[in-house]
């Protein structure tokens, strides 16, 4: 994608999800999530190019300026809106599809415990709210809603959203899941099972005992 195509896109992503937006010159001019991205464009290009040290450089530098870090290695597809964005980090082997927005605060980042692969795959349309953190290399499937403050470290499959800390998935397709208190009053008893067992081994070996008692006789 060439500068302009770039620019239109990021204009377009802007007046699109920010209701706020009034015209394309303040987009360009003011919106730090806008300057991000276009940095780390210019970033990402020379670290595919294996320029060392000048990708890190500008990824620093547009994090003094905006508030936003997003390492080089980043792969983010287009259509690709970081609202408001002080605070938001993205890890090194991140990959975002299409159409993704983030907003302050968000981190995807690493557990500290993989190598080569360790951060979020973020499939296409997806928001990811204020101040959530999407840890480890899991993916996020299409059309999925994060909410402010969410904890995930587990894959999330297709149009779910996801709340609390763990994450945990509320909606499915816009239906919602039952409660975690109708799971657990239908999950299996084991006790209950244990004590059935025994009442059935018992009638097991009474059974025999009047048989050898029977035959005694």
């Amino acid at each position: 994608m060439g500068l302009i195509a770039e620019l239109k896109d990021l204009v377009k992503s802007a007046r699109e999800r920010d209701p706020a937006a009034v015209s394309t010159l303040e987009i360009l001019f003011t919106y730090s999530g806008v300057h991000a991205v276009i940095n780390h464009r210019i970033a990402h290009w020379l670290y595919k190019r294996r320029v060392s040290f000048i990708p890190r450089w500008i990824s620093q530098f547009s994090k003094f300026l905006t508030g936003i870090e997003i390492h080089p290695g980043a792969k983010i597809g287009k259509g690709f809106f970081i609202d408001h964005g002080m605070g938001v980090v993205i890890g090194e082997t991140s990959e975002i599809g299409d159409g993704v927005t983030l907003y302050q605060g968000v981190t995807l980042g690493g557990t500290g415990k993989e190598k080569g692969k360790r951060h979020p795959t973020i499939g296409n349309n997806v928001v990811i709210s204020a101040g959530a953190k999407v840890l480890g290399s899991i993916e996020i499937g299409n059309d999925v809603i994060i909410g402010a403050g969410a904890v995930v470290i587990n894959s999330v499959p297709d149009r779910c959203t996801v709340v609390g800390v763990p994450g945990r998935i509320v909606k499915i397709g816009g239906e919602k899941v039952l409660s975690d208190e109708f799971h657990r009053m239908n999950l299996p008893d084991p006790i209950s099972d244990i004590l059935s067992d025994c009442c059935a081994r018992i009638d097991f070996l009474e059974k025999e005992l009047k048989k050898i008692k029977k035959e005694k006789r």
